[in-house]
C-alpha cells in the first residue's frame, strides 16, 4: 500500500491509491497493481503500461472477493495447482473443473455483482481462467 496522502498510482483512469503492487520477477519493469479510485472507491486491476480494469466495487468486497477466490481454489483438487507440473486434465476432470469454476464465478457474482456486469476487460476472469493456460 502506498504511504503518500494523494494518489500515486497513474491510470488510464486518472491517478488511483495504490493498494497493491507486483512486480515479473524477470523484468522489474512489468509492474501490476490494484488501485482504488479515490471517488468512488473502486478496484481497478492496473496493466504496466497503466491500463485500467474495474475489479470490485469496493476495498471491502475485493477483500471478500480475494478470500473467497483463495479458499476456493486452496480447497479444490482440480484448481489448486494451475502452475504447477504439467499435468493435463482428464476429459471428465475438466469438465468436473469448468464446473467449479462456474460455481465460483456465481458465488463471486453475489460478493460483487458488479464486478460481472458488462465491464470490459474483468480481470476477475483471468483469475478464473489462469489454469486452463
Amino acid at each position: 500500500m502506498q504511504s503518500e496522502v494523494e494518489p500515486a498510482l497513474l491510470t488510464s483512469r486518472g491517478p488511483l491509491y495504490r493498494l497493491t503492487e507486483q512486480a515479473d520477477p524477470g523484468d522489474q519493469a512489468e509492474r501490476s497493481s490494484f488501485g482504488v479510485e479515490p471517488k468512488t472507491g473502486a478496484v481497478y486491476f492496473v496493466m504496466p503500461d497503466g491500463e485500467a480494469w474495474f475489479a470490485n466495487s469496493g476495498v471491502g468486497v475485493w477483500l471478500n472477493v480475494l478470500q473467497h477466490y483463495g479458499s476456493c481454489v486452496a480447497a479444490s483438487e482440480l484448481l489448486s495447482e494451475p502452475d504447477g507440473p504439467e499435468e493435463y486434465l482428464s476429459e471428465v476432470e475438466e469438465e468436473g473443473a469448468f464446473d467449479e469454476l462456474n460455481r465460483l464465478a456465481e458465488e463471486l457474482k453475489e460478493i460483487d455483482p458488479a464486478a460481472f456486469n458488462g465491464y470490459e476487460g474483468f480481470s476477475g476472469q483471468v483469475f478464473l481462467d489462469r489454469w486452463l493456460y
